[in-house]
């Protein structure tokens, strides 16, 4: 298993996270952006356990002894879908520090095996939050654990540049999943389109706009919804 150290400025780098215990369950996950996406590992309701889980957390939060207190306990009893179910939670709040902190906290499991859906979920967590350097750490220890970067991981990879209007590395990530063999799906080009667009970046959102052809079906059908959905955005968020 590697180790991953990551070093950003406002969230402590990770250190002494307890080796815990327990099993249960795997993943998978799909769809367009539409608020957090949901892994299918997720119920539609968190276990009392989960939340309880959350909950400690985030009240342990301000206090290094408390928090490891609750690593040391709470966590380290729950079962592994239930663990997961905790750090997806705290992905989906954008607990940044404590999401950070499960995550290599579950990476210590005994059951854990590398898994492209987790690192999918963190590289979105870190692309929201504009740690840029973060994201691609965690993008490259991708492959450094034997796993191959798909579809989703490369659109996340791509979705984290344009938050900080990395327009260059942005368009270099698609290029690179195309050659990869990874073919571009509907987030991937509904991510590119809007954020090309509103850089001001015409060409390119027609270069993109005419490859969409290639790879989704109706593709004029999914051009309209784009520009419907950003027509709508831009009214709810006037700049």
């Amino acid at each position: 298993m590697g180790s991953l150290k990551f070093h950003f400025p406002r969230v402590g780098i990770l250190q002494n996270v307890p080796r815990p215990y327990h099993s249960r369950s795997s993943v998978v996950t799909c769809g367009l952006r539409g608020g957090p996406r949901k892994p299918l590992w997720r119920k539609s309701v968190l276990s009392s356990e989960a939340i309880q889980a959350v909950h400690s957390l985030k009240l342990a939060r301000s206090s290094a002894p408390r928090l490891q207190e609750v690593f040391n306990g709470r966590l380290s009893r729950l079962l592994k879908a239930d663990l997961l179910d905790t750090l997806a939670e705290l992905q989906r709040q954008n607990q940044l520090d404590l999401a950070l902190q499960v995550f290599q906290f579950v990476r210590k499991e005994e059951w854990y095996e590398p898994d492209l859906l987790i690192y999918c979920d963190m590289i979105l967590l870190l692309g929201k939050n504009k740690l840029i350097k973060m994201a691609e750490e965690l993008f490259s220890e991708v492959k450094k654990e034997g796993l191959q970067p798909n579809t989703r991981a490369f659109a996340e990879m791509i979705g984290a540049y344009m938050q900080v209007g990395m327009i260059e590395k942005a368009m270099d990530t698609y290029e690179s999943m195309k050659a990869s063999g990874c073919a571009p799906d509907r987030l991937t080009f509904m991510i590119l389109i809007r954020n090309l667009e509103k850089a001001g970046k015409e060409e390119l959102a027609a270069m993109v706009k005419k490859e969409c052809a290639e790879y989704v079906d109706s593709p004029e059908k999914f051009l309209g919804e784009v520009e419907q959905k950003y027509r709508k955005r831009q009214l709810l968020n006037p700049v």
